[in-house]
């Protein structure tokens, strides 16, 4: 960490240390989220939630979960807004470690999200935090560090520590997650314990002052930055079967809302967007049968991109998001989205297929 730049995280221990009112978000995945702890106090976010309490009795802190389960920095970069930065935030951790793949797509939509959090009206300061699939080892840390340290943000790595001590025989897997990646109540406390042991170093220190850097220019093409979710709520496209979800949203675990219903062969929805960049994001259920679709861009039916709303998992509905334009020619481009015939005739009880957003840069 010597590149590290702590000047933002100690004013906001001082801040605290003078009793002001922080807020304080998580923002990330499934583990985030608190999946397979038995009461969300047990969550490592929580847990770091109530340090911060304990650490600055004056202060007054406000809670803020962003976790949505099995989605990645691409779809936080364009719900960040809604469900994070809108609350003001002074310090948010964030957690796409095991989500993103280990790739320079996912480093780039990573980099977007951490330029977006680090130049929000409230100025938060950022922590990093890699979790690990404790199985392989295998996270994208090396990706997500490489932008850490570009904008001088610390990061808490379970890899390198967590992990290691398993590793070496501290702990048997099964003692700190029953499925290898989501942490139980006993590995939501390590990583709490982890995160807490670097808050506490900082905050012996937080007297001593630290410049803060310069901004600076992005280390990818930073194309989603500035990505936009489109749903019912800021875009009419031409609907041919498909039907509008009349459904509310009831806040942003709610998900599977304000979208498109498509229910019979040959429905379709068609969208016309000016963007370089686009991927659809629908529901991937695991209520099988359920109905597939095609996407075709531009008109190119040669090269339609198959959207199968069969999940081949079994933990739940996924928010899939399937990327079918990247770094493209930036214009207005048409998206038909059409539902293909059953597999085998018609089947009774198919699940529609669920079209979610959007999201175009």
């Amino acid at each position: 960490m010597n590149n590290i730049n702590f000047s933002k995280l100690k004013k906001c221990m001082l801040r605290a240390e003078n009793g002001e009112e922080l807020t304080l978000g998580f923002f990330g995945g499934s583990i985030t989220q608190g999946s397979l702890a038995t009461i969300h106090e047990n969550t490592y976010a929580y847990r770091v939630f109530s340090w911060w309490e304990k650490a600055f009795p004056k202060a007054k802190f406000n809670y803020v979960n962003g976790g949505i389960g099995g989605t990645t920095s691409h779809f936080g970069v364009a719900r960040v807004f809604t469900d994070m930065l809108m609350y003001m935030p002074d310090v948010v951790v964030v957690d796409f470690s095991v989500n993103d793949d280990a790739n320079e797509f996912f480093k780039e939509t990573y980099e977007g999200l951490i330029r977006k959090i680090l130049s929000w009206e409230s100025k938060p300061a950022i922590i990093l935090l890699n979790n690990v699939y404790y199985d392989s080892g295998e996270n994208a840390q090396e990706y997500h560090n490489e932008v850490g340290e570009w904008y001088h943000i610390p990061h808490v790595s379970i890899k390198d520590t967590i992990y290691q001590r398993m590793k070496n025989g501290e702990f048997l897997r099964e003692e700190l997650t029953p499925d290898g990646l989501h942490p139980n109540d006993k590995g939501h406390s390590l990583v709490a314990e982890e995160i807490i042991k670097f808050l506490q170093e900082v905050k012996e220190h937080m007297a001593e002052e630290e410049s803060e850097v310069v901004f600076p220019k992005p280390i990818t093409a930073n194309a989603y930055e500035n990505a936009k979710r489109l749903t019912i709520q800021n875009i009419n496209p031409t609907l041919k079967g498909f039907r509008v979800d009349t459904n509310e949203k009831q806040g942003h675990l709610d998900f599977f809302k304000n979208g498109w219903i498509g229910k019979k062969e040959g429905d379709s929805i068609v969208f016309d967007v000016e963007a370089s960049c686009i991927a659809v994001q629908y529901k991937k259920t695991i209520c099988k049968p359920a109905r597939r679709a095609e996407l075709i861009l531009d008109g190119d039916r040669e090269n339609a991109v198959l959207l199968d709303g069969n999940f081949d998992e079994d933990w739940g509905d996924c928010l899939y998001l399937e990327p079918v334009l990247h770094h493209g020619e930036r214009k207005k481009h048409s998206i038909e989205i059409k539902i293909l015939p059953d597999k085998d005739n018609e089947y009774k009880g198919i699940t529609p297929f669920y079209l979610m957003s959007l999201i175009i840069v």
